[in-house]
């Protein structure tokens, strides 16, 4: 039962309250111990793992611009261009379905150049937490599969897998909501899969290199393809971000809303 499904019916009386929720073995695991839920005695091998202590700030392309974009086809093509003809209209505003609040989700949210992140190493997971609306992303490294798409609840970060290649992590993500936006304007569909590389990078061990690799059949006639860097700050500390005390619109002196 998905967690949605059991709020609800825990709210209507059709489950008792006092009944325990406990969730199924990981499909892939080899043993129920396997689980990343299991880490006692297990943080020796952390030792073998790349430093990635610290916090990261994004490297800005000395280039600028927006950088590569998606190469769309079909409806989410023109729902594309039906968007730059919406801003252009409007003076560069972009009229948002969703709270001012609702992080950018993924994958924007690993290529914002203000605000660093910080790489958490434990038995079974790597956990990502990003100082901007103090996400945290979960990335299960003990074996387990991906749940079949259709019993993910579409989410910010969606579902997240990864293993080791030697010193590189590679995540393999689904199940992100189709809500979100990737490149300028752009739109996918729910097929769409994020694929990341994450490494040190050879020439500078102070520089965190991820290559992006986004697929989506329906979406994309191509692969889209972005490489971003990160600096570390070896003492640096995430600080508090808190945007629902200010979750509105700026109005101006006549009283109009100057975005949304």
């Amino acid at each position: 039962m998905k967690r949605a499904a059991l709020a609800l019916a825990l709210l209507t009386g059709a489950v008792a309250v006092q009944a325990q929720v406990s969730s199924p073995v990981p499909e892939g695991l080899a043993a129920e111990e396997d689980s990343a839920g299991f880490p006692q005695g297990r943080f020796a091998e952390l030792d073998a793992l790349p430093d990635w202590g610290g916090i990261w700030f994004l490297m800005r392309d000395p280039a600028g611009g927006p950088g590569p974009q998606p190469v769309l086809q079909g409806d989410y093509l023109e729902l594309s261009e039906r968007w730059r003809e919406q801003v252009r209209n409007s003076d560069g505003v972009e009229l948002r379905s969703r709270s001012n609040c609702s992080p950018p989700g993924l994958p924007r949210i690993m290529r914002l150049a203000q605000y660093p992140y910080e790489f958490l190493f434990t038995p079974g997971r790597v956990t990502i937490n990003q100082e901007a609306w103090m996400q945290t992303r979960t990335v299960w490294t003990d074996g387990r599969d991906h749940p079949p798409l259709e019993e993910l609840d579409p989410s910010f970060h969606g579902h997240s897998i990864g293993h080791w290649e030697g010193d590189t992590l590679v995540i393999d993500t689904i199940g992100i909501s189709d809500r979100l936006e990737v490149g300028e304007g752009g739109r996918h569909s729910d097929q769409f899969r994020l694929v990341e590389r994450i490494a040190l990078s050879p020439d500078d061990p102070n520089v965190l290199v991820n290559h992006m690799t986004m697929t989506d059949p329906e979406a994309f006639a191509e692969p889209y393809v972005v490489e971003v860097r990160y600096r570390r700050d070896r003492h640096g500390a995430l600080m508090e971000f808190q945007c629902a005390e200010n979750d509105r619109n700026p109005v101006g002196e006549d009283g109009q809303t100057l975005f949304l």
